[in-house]
């Protein structure tokens, strides 16, 4: 049944083309209709929402996304018109603050800071407002097989499990999926019994997401344009790598970079967006957790950056952050139930530098 359904859209931009876009898709149609900005905001970057879908948390930087300290915000949605209000905002002592995520119970918010490679954690009161940092991991060390890019820790993502007893982060610069405890009382992280899993070297591990039926989980590498599965046994706190496949035709000789994974609802495909070449690759998940390869798909603009599925399972919407000014825009892709393949529906929006989108 065709619903309507509210989306935000991060633009990462400095100045006043920094926004938090407001749109409502239709998810028969596949249309995107652009509602209203939130424009006080500079470099908001990715973005999370509380599990009563009141509050959605944005990562942001005021001044250089590379070189200023960085900042989580937390914002009131009013309504269904697509109006937010800040209720606060909590330093993330880092710099280029990448990801934000929230656990299940909603008493918990992680982060993930790029240029200084670290992570933390905040405490969440009742109205989805963010308390002072609780805890906070510089991560340490460099895998330095791309010394442009692995010279230091780069932590990329935190990204919490299902259960909310765990989060993992995956770090480019030390080739590495850390492993975290998560206490939800406390608001704390400590290590995992298993630390980390080193992922091949010079890949450069960027995100990481849950199969939601459970047993396995999957991390891109974004200099190696691959992905990582791994079997999950999360009562031992462990990550059994089980295979790696690449995300480019075996012709392709050029430069890319992958940028995110999602999975459908139902557990049967995953999706990684590869910037530079502009596509998104799409595999179909077997039950021993392995993927296989269905299509290669133009994203349909440039620079393809974050992706995002309907709880129906039904659209992949995609976030292509453009080159150049050029190819800004989100596109909505029916998923094929039988196949997983995707086709392009309604007409592209453009939206400035969009980084991250996320489906209420």
């Amino acid at each position: 049944m065709a619903e309507e359904r509210l989306i935000f859209v991060t633009s990462c931009a400095a100045g006043d083309a920094g926004a938090i876009t407001a749109c409502r898709l239709n998810t028969g149609t596949g249309a995107l209709q652009v509602l209203q900005e939130y424009a006080d905001i500079e470099n908001p970057f990715f973005l999370a929402l509380s599990p009563d879908r009141k509050t959605l948390y944005s990562t942001h930087v005021p001044g250089d996304f590379e070189s200023d300290s960085g900042y989580v915000a937390a914002f009131e949605i009013v309504g269904d018109s697509g109006e937010i209000k800040k209720r606060n905002e909590q330093l993330a002592n880092g710099t280029t603050t990448c990801y934000v995520d929230v656990d299940p119970s909603g008493q918990v918010a992680v982060v993930a800071n790029y240029t200084s490679g670290s992570v933390g954690s905040y405490p969440l009161q009742a109205d989805g407002a963010l308390g002072e940092m609780a805890s906070f991991v510089p991560h340490q060390g460099a895998s330095m097989v791309d010394q442009n890019r692995q010279e230091a820790a780069h932590a990329h993502c935190a990204v919490i499990s299902p259960s909310g007893k765990s989060m993992y982060a995956c770090d480019l610069g030390m080739d590495q999926v850390v492993g975290y405890g998560l206490d939800a009382g406390s608001a704390t992280l400590t290590p995992l019994a298993q630390p980390y899993v080193r992922t091949i070297g010079g890949g450069g591990p960027r995100h990481f997401t849950y199969h939601p039926h459970g047993g396995y989980v999957y991390a891109n590498n974004e200099l190696a344009n691959s992905v990582n599965v791994y079997r999950h046994d999360e009562g031992a706190g462990v990550l059994i790598e089980l295979q790696v496949v690449s995300t480019l035709p075996d012709d392709f000789c050029d430069t890319s970079y992958t940028a995110d994974i999602k999975i459908t609802p139902d557990g049967r495909f995953l999706y990684c967006s590869n910037r530079l070449h502009d596509s998104i690759a799409v595999y179909a998940i077997g039950g021993d957790g392995c993927l296989t390869l269905v299509e290669i798909a133009p994203s349909l603009g440039n620079f393809a950056q974050n992706l995002a599925i309907t709880a129906d399972g039904g659209l992949l919407l995609c976030a292509n952050m453009g080159a150049d000014g050029k190819g800004e825009n989100v596109v909505v892709f029916r998923i094929d139930a039988g196949s997983g393949k995707l086709s392009a529906v309604g007409e592209p929006v453009g939206i400035v530098k969009p980084s991250c989108i996320m489906i209420v």
